[in-house]
């Protein structure tokens, strides 16, 4: 079921020291000052770091619908996921990684979420 703006809003905030931010000038979300995402309003794309640029490659070979890639965001480890083909528990799953990756040892320790 494809999700609005407010329902990813809702969802990236959950997680432990999320807060809304700006990123080169555009409205991002971050945590402890760390780029997290961002919804992309010219496509109505989520920009999600993934692990590696392999990871990215399999995502955009295996879901096409959902998942795509900008010539900006073409040599980074980075995929748009359209909001309009994204589920929650796939976004779910993608922002838990990126939160690990990102987030303080400090914060993951405190967190009753991890």
């Amino acid at each position: 079921m494809a999700l609005t703006k407010a329902q990813v809003n809702k969802i990236v905030l959950s997680f432990p020291g999320a807060n809304e931010s700006t990123s080169y000038g555009y409205p991002s979300f971050k945590i402890e000052k760390k780029f997290f995402t961002r919804l992309r309003a010219e496509d109505n794309s989520l920009v999600l770091t993934v692990s590696s640029m392999d990871e990215r490659d399999m995502l955009l070979q295996a879901e096409p619908e959902l998942f795509h890639v900008t010539p900006h965001y073409q040599n980074y480890p980075t995929v748009l996921a359209r909001i309009e083909c994204l589920d929650a528990k796939i976004l779910r799953g993608m922002l838990e990684r990126r939160w690990k990756q990102i987030a303080s040892k400090r914060l993951q320790k405190e967190s009753s979420w991890r």
